[in-house]
């Protein structure tokens, strides 16, 4: 968390009044362990809240206006609480005006104006949910100076389809929810269909959870995303000749994909079903390796994640394989992955505590050196979802 009392102070200075009347409110940044490409497949996912994320500092004022701030960009503005509409030269401001609209679609009108100042953590664009961040934070927020009812589940739900509908991007549920339901420690074990999860617990031990930012632009993530869903699609028209009610590939086990997979012509369409359906199964196994506190295991079930992203599922890229490569041959490495979305974003590794300035040394030099470019790194923990700050910091 940053320093609160520094934060209260720039509030004042941007909106003026005393501080009286402030709260505080925090929501993380999320990762994905393991579980890649499967959501829209039916299968499951494994993400986990960060330590570090969006702090909001919020009081109420006298009209229906909202003002709305930012340490992390330029763009400010006093807007009316009623009628909003997405606006390209709004920027940032859109995410929480999406919350807004979306909360008045739901027939919870604000009874009054409020000054909203945001403190981002998250590195914009490293892929870590910084905009799902704002959203959970916003409606949290809001909710509770309010005094609704504050249903993670529902925040998760309302915060992505404001995304979807207001701001016009088409995410999937995962950020929202790791971000709304997070918990110290814990992994979320999330069916992005059903909605259902289970908390599973993440004791890392001596062991640190190390993000590497590529800094790659990820320019080929829409077109390809949209082919590999076309083939996975594919896959499952071909595949009901044995299984005529299948609608996605999440719904097979690996021996029935197995005994059945000469159903799908062509070989990389296969490949592609192939990767769904072992890493479906790879979340599974990762459940039972955290819950017997295997950690080795897992560091092994990323790699075998990122082997089968680079070899069957073709959406890594040299950049991501690079930082991987160079990540796998530091000693106290157990594993390490590429996570998101591919085509550049972020890599996720398990790293032993006394070898992490190591890491950072040998994994930014050997990657500068192989691709041009200049990596960030961010040592992390899990935490908590969204909450209200108690106390100073």
């Amino acid at each position: 968390m940053p320093q609160i009392t520094e934060l209260k102070k720039e509030f004042t200075k941007r909106f003026g009044g005393s501080e009286d009347g402030i709260r505080v409110f925090h929501a993380p940044g999320r990762v994905n362990l393991i579980g890649e490409h499967t959501d829209y497949n039916g299968g499951a996912v494994f993400p986990a809240a960060l330590t570090f994320g969006t702090t909001l500092l919020i009081r109420p004022r006298g009209d229906l206006q909202l003002g709305l701030a930012s340490t992390n960009f330029p763009v400010s503005s006093t807007i009316s609480a009623r009628g909003l509409t997405f606006k390209e030269e709004d920027d940032w401001l859109n995410y929480p005006k999406a919350v807004v609209w979306e909360l008045a679609r739901r027939g919870i009108e604000l009874s009054v104006g409020y000054d909203l100042l945001y403190h981002g953590e998250i590195p914009n664009g490293a892929g870590l949910s910084s905009s799902a961040s704002i959203e959970v934070v916003t409606a949290y927020a809001l909710l509770r100076m309010e005094g609704k009812k504050t249903d993670p589940v529902e925040i998760a739900v309302w915060s992505q389809h404001a995304e979807n509908e207001f701001v016009g991007v088409k995410c999937g549920i995962m950020d929202q929810f790791a971000v709304a339901n997070g918990k110290k420690d814990h992994a979320i074990h999330l069916n992005c269909d059903t909605l259902e999860y289970e908390l599973v617990p993440f004791r890392s031990g001596d062991y640190r959870l190390v993000i590497g930012n590529t800094n790659k632009r990820r320019g080929l993530v829409d077109s390809k995303y949209n082919e590999r869903r076309s083939q996975c699609e594919q896959a499952v028209r071909e595949l009901r000749a044995a299984f005529p009610e299948l609608k996605l590939l999440g719904q097979l086990t690996l021996a029935e994909f197995e005994a059945n997979k000469s159903l799908i012509g062509d070989e990389t369409v296969r490949r592609r079903a192939r990767h769904v359906v072992e890493e479906i199964d790879r979340v599974k196994q990762s459940i039972d390796v955290l819950k017997r506190g295997d950690l080795a295991a897992f560091g092994s079930l990323m790699n075998a994640s990122h082997d089968s992203l680079r070899d069957l599922y073709e959406v890594t890229g040299p950049e991501l394989d690079a930082m991987v490569d160079a990540a796998r041959a530091v000693p106290g490495v157990l594993g390490s992955r590429m996570t998101g979305a591919g085509f550049g974003g972020c890599t996720i590794s398990l790293v032993h505590g006394q070898s992490v300035d190591r890491f950072i040394e040998e994994v930014g030099r050997k990657y500068e050196t192989a691709t041009g470019l200049k990596p960030d790194f961010y040592v992390c923990d899990i935490g908590d979802g969204v909450r209200e700050w108690e106390g100073e910091a």
